[in-house]
C-alpha cells in the first residue's frame, strides 16, 4: 500500500469521525445527558472537515447558533485549504 493510499485511509476516517461526532452530539441532546463540548467539534471541523459540516446538516445540529456557526465554517474552511494544499504538495 502506497502512501498516497494511507493518507485517503486516513482522511476518510478523519471524515467519517467528524460526521460521528456531530451525530452523537445530536443524540445525546435529544436524550438530555452530557454534550460534546463545542471545541470537540470545530476541532472535528478541523481534523474531518466535510463529514463534520455533512453532518452538521444532515441531523440539523447547531446550524444556527452563532458563534459556533461562524467559528465551524471557519475550521471547515481551513481544513479544504489545507486538503487542497496537501493534493498541490504531491502533485507537484
Amino acid at each position: 500500500m502506497s502512501n498516497l493510499d494511507l493518507g485517503l485511509i486516513a482522511i476518510l476516517c478523519a471524515e467519517l469521525c467528524g460526521f460521528a461526532a456531530f451525530a452523537s452530539d445530536k443524540r445525546r441532546a435529544r436524550a438530555g445527558v452530557w454534550r460534546t463540548p463545542e471545541s470537540t467539534l470545530l476541532l472535528c471541523g478541523l481534523i474531518g472537515g466535510l463529514g463534520a459540516w455533512i453532518g452538521q446538516h444532515v441531523f440539523r445540529h447547531k446550524t444556527r447558533k452563532e458563534p459556533f456557526r461562524t467559528q465551524f465554517g471557519i475550521a471547515v474552511a481551513l481544513h479544504l485549504i489545507l486538503l487542497a494544499a496537501g493534493a498541490a504538495w504531491i502533485i507537484l
